[in-house]
Order: structure tokens, then C-alpha cells, then sequence
């Protein structure tokens, strides 16, 4: 179970996109210090989750703004990762075979809201469950594949029917429609229901009305091809161990949800189109950026294979998908026209992390600046050191932070940060003003770990609250 030059001639403009890996279109680059951060981000991440390589893609005002390869594609021999390399993408397959529903929805040849039994009707309780609820996870359809590394009968070949002999015919989870629960076992249907829908091979559907379209011209079926000595090869750990190359599922196992692999530069175009609205009729898009409702009413925060959700205070459509060997997240923010997309691989958290930190370097936080920051900044500090050995200054605080920080406080904050020793880093993060308080945040940096102390200041100077947490 898988969990963005100046002017050049023509021909220097070619000989740039070449060295880059760039489109030699004109392009919204980002502000240099971005792609300063960028790189430094997806350097310690990849060094610090012993990830060999990463590819990413950042989407700026519809367009392609930032295009970067990280590491080793390959580490024996070591291979220098390129961003015309594929990666597996994982679960971030499933948004595809959603597509492809609602285009043979706009063709007139199914309905979402048709019970499965229209196309596989010896389905358990097919003639209940909605194609709609089946894109949604709210099928109620058992997991076919239940654990998070590849058991040997996932190294042997199957085919989509056999798999849903075994995990479409067991009783259902709970009854359609009555919660929300990730099962693979959706999408093998989904698969399913557009070959026999379209009259063609899934993959085959979406390479003719998809992936032709737009460009993409990278993108494979894994499940039947395997990568190339050109493109990146999967790897794994053991706990802290080092990287090892990861087994390949079997032929079969990927159908529907997990199947594709292509490059950050091709998931940066298809990025596009959702923004753009390219593909699919308005209509149809509103339903794929909506989330789903369950029979109670209550959101499921899930569309159509995609996340809804908010990050930084914005409407956002998400993704991440693992297979054997690589990770995905894709993260796109359709009001903004802003996306970003990064593979790795390694079967590990790192495309998320990455993700998270070049989310706050495109929407910075506006705030206005600090009038006390130096005395506050080494007040600050003092109150840092002073809690590492268990003791505080309390004329500083408020009645109830006072409180607050008891002896079993002082005890604990001792024991959690006396052994760090001194920060590397101590800086001001955040500031604002609200409600007749002042709300600052510092990052506290040291070697193998990072905190964030979260202060609020009454207006008479003294402190409500200095609260640390990991960051």
C-alpha cells in the first residue's frame, strides 16, 4: 500500500535550455534567491534522509518557472540525476484514471454516478457502489495490498481481474458512501471501468487523450515497461541503513492507481492544464476539485484521486504516491496558477518535506516589521538558556505563564535542551500584531535538530506565553 534571462539570440536561448534541461520557451524564472533556497533545501534533505536524488518542478503564472535535477539517479555506477529522467509516480497515477473517467463522462459513455455494476457486475454489492464513490475512496472495497513493503506475491505477475477476485469479492469495509478509506483496490476498479468504457487499454486512453495533448511525451506504463538505464532506479532503507535498490512489483500490480512514470518536467505540463482548464469541460473540472461528500454530509477532503485541502491560506489540490523505490508529491494551487512537484527515488517522506519548504519561499508571509527586534531577539535567547538549565526569570512573565512553567516544567524543558548546548542559529521568524498582543516566533537550530519558540507579549511588555516546539 503506497502511501520555474535576459536577452539572448535565438540560438543562445536553444544552448541554454540544453545545459539547463529547460524549455527554450520564455519562461517566468524565479527571483535568484529563490532558487538559491530551493537548492539548498533539496541538498540538506536529500543528504539528511540519505535520499541518492531528487527532480522537481515549480509552476509560476502557468508556466514552467523552475526545472532541477539533485544528486544520483544511480549510485552504482553513480549516475549524476538529470531532469529529463522518469520517476515512478505512485498513487499520483490515480488523478489520471479520474481524468480519463470524466472525459468518457463528457463522451456520454458512463456516468459517474452509474453503479459499478454497469461494467463489472460480479462485484460485491457492485449494484450499490458508485463509480463516483469508487473515485472518491468511499467505495468501502477491501485494500488489496495491506502492507508498506512488497510481499513475494507482489514480485510474481497478476493481472487486474485476479485482483479483484480476491479483494472485489470479500464483504465491503462499511456501507457505500458511509466513510472515507484509502484502498487501491478503487482504482483497479476504476482501471477496469474505463477499458471496458473506452474499448482500449487504460494506458492507451490516456497516452491518445491525454498525455499527446499536452506533450507529455515521457510517460510509461510501468506496470508493463520497465525504466530505462536513462532514468533514475529506485532505491530503499532498513531502518537508518544505507541506500539499497529496491525489487520491482510484478507485472499487474500497479494497473489503475500506481502505474505511471514520467518526467517532473511532463507532471509540470499537466499542472498546467488543470490551471488552465485545458482538457475538460468546466463542469467537469468543478468536480474534480471538489471534495467529496459522504452520506452524512460530512467532506471527505478527497476529489476525484486528489486531496483537497489549505496551505498557505489557499485553495489547494495535493497528491503523494510511493511504489517500490521512489516517492512523489504533487501540490497545486489553481487560484494562484502557482504548482510544484517533486520526485525522488527513494520510498521515503522527502518529496513532502521538500515540498513544505518551497511552499513558504512562494507565498512569504507579509508582516510588519518588528520596531523591538534586537532587545526582544536577545531576550529571547536569555530565556532559551535560562529554561536549558531549568531556571527563569519569572518578573519577565505574566501570572499565568508563570504558572505555566512549574517545577515539573522547568524539570522537563532541562532534560529535553540541556544536552543540545548552544544554537547554531537563533532568528526571528514571524511577527504580528493582534488583539492587543505581539505574536513573535524564533528558529532555534542546532546540528541534528530544530525548534521553533512560539512567544506572545501582553502590550504592557510582559510575556503570556514561550512555548517550544520541533519544528
Amino acid at each position: 500500500m503506497r502511501r520555474l534571462y535576459f536577452f539572448l539570440p535565438q540560438f543562445a536561448v536553444v544552448l541554454l535550455a540544453a545545459l539547463t534541461g529547460l524549455p527554450a520557451q520564455s519562461q517566468p524564472q524565479l527571483p535568484s534567491d529563490i532558487r538559491e533556497k530551493i537548492d539548498k533545501l533539496v541538498t540538506e534533505t536529500l543528504a539528511r534522509t540519505a535520499t541518492p536524488s531528487a527532480s522537481l518542478v515549480v509552476v509560476k503564472e502557468g508556466q514552467i518557472a523552475y526545472l532541477k535535477a539533485y544528486g544520483n539517479a544511480r549510485l552504482d555506477p553513480q549516475t549524476a540525476a538529470k531532469s529529463e529522467m522518469r520517476y515512478c509516480l505512485g498513487s499520483l497515477s490515480k488523478p489520471f484514471t479520474a481524468e480519463a473517467m470524466l472525459l468518457l463522462q463528457e463522451q456520454g459513455k458512463l456516468s459517474l454516478d452509474d453503479k459499478v455494476s454497469r461494467f463489472l457486475p460480479d462485484l460485491s454489492r457492485a449494484n450499490e457502489v458508485t463509480i463516483r464513490q469508487v473515485l472518491s475512496q468511499s467505495s468501502g472495497y477491501q485494500e488489496y495490498w495491506t502492507v508498506e513493503y512488497l510481499p513475494q506475491k507482489v514480485l510474481q505477475p497478476t493481472t487486474p481481474r485476479k485482483i479483484l477476485d480476491e479483494a472485489a469479492h470479500r464483504p465491503l469495509n462499511f456501507d457505500p458512501g458511509m466513510k472515507w478509506e484509502i484502498s487501491d483496490t478503487n482504482y483497479v476498479i476504476a482501471g477496469m471501468i474505463v477499458e471496458k468504457a473506452s474499448g482500449m487499454p487504460l494506458y492507451r486512453f490516456l497516452r491518445e487523450k491525454v498525455f499527446a495533448p499536452l506533450s507529455m511525451e515521457s510517460a510509461i506504463d510501468i506496470d508493463s515497461e520497465k525504466l530505462g538505464p536513462d532514468d533514475a532506479a529506485g532505491y530503499m532503507r532498513y531502518v537508518l541503513g544505507p541506500p539499497r535498490l529496491a525489487p520491482r512489483e510484478g507485472p499487474g500490480w500497479l494497473f489503475g492507481g500506481e502505474e505511471l512514470a514520467m518526467t517532473a518536467q511532463d507532471i509540470g505540463k499537466w499542472d498546467i492544464s488543470l490551471i488552465n482548464h485545458e482538457l475538460l469541460k468546466p463542469s467537469s473540472y468543478r468536480q474534480f476539485e471538489t471534495a467529496a461528500l459522504l452520506s452524512n454530509g460530512l467532506a471527505t477532503g478527497y476529489a476525484l484521486g486528489n486531496g483537497i485541502t489549505r496551505k498557505a491560506e489557499r485553495r489547494t489540490l495535493y497528491g503523494v504516491g510511493d511504489v517500490s523505490g521512489f516517492s512523489a508529491a504533487n501540490t497545486i494551487f489553481p487560484d494562484d496558477r502557482i504548482a510544484i512537484a517533486v520526485f525522488a527515488n527513494m520510498d521515503a517522506g522527502a518529496p513532502v518535506e521538500i515540498t513544505n519548504g518551497i511552499i513558504p519561499l512562494l507565498f512569504p508571509k507579509k508582516s510588519e516589521p518588528d520596531p523591538d527586534a534586537p532587545q526582544k531577539l536577545e531576550q529571547a535567547r536569555k530565556i532559551f538558556n535560562s529554561l536549558q538549565h531549568g531556571t527563569l526569570d519569572r518578573s519577565l512573565f505574566t501570572e499565568d505563564a508563570n504558572i505555566y512553567f512549574n517545577e515539573q516544567a522547568l524539570q522537563d524543558f532541562a532534560s529535553s535542551l540541556n544536552h543540545l548546548g548552544s544554537p547554531q542559529e537563533f532568528v526571528p521568524t514571524d511577527y504580528s500584531v493582534a488583539n492587543g498582543l505581539i505574536f513573535r516566533d524564533y528558529r532555534i537550530k542546532f546540528a541534528n535538530q530544530t525548534f521553533v519558540a512560539h512567544t506572545i507579549e501582553v502590550q504592557k511588555g510582559k510575556i503570556e506565553q514561550y512555548i517550544i516546539d520541533q519544528e
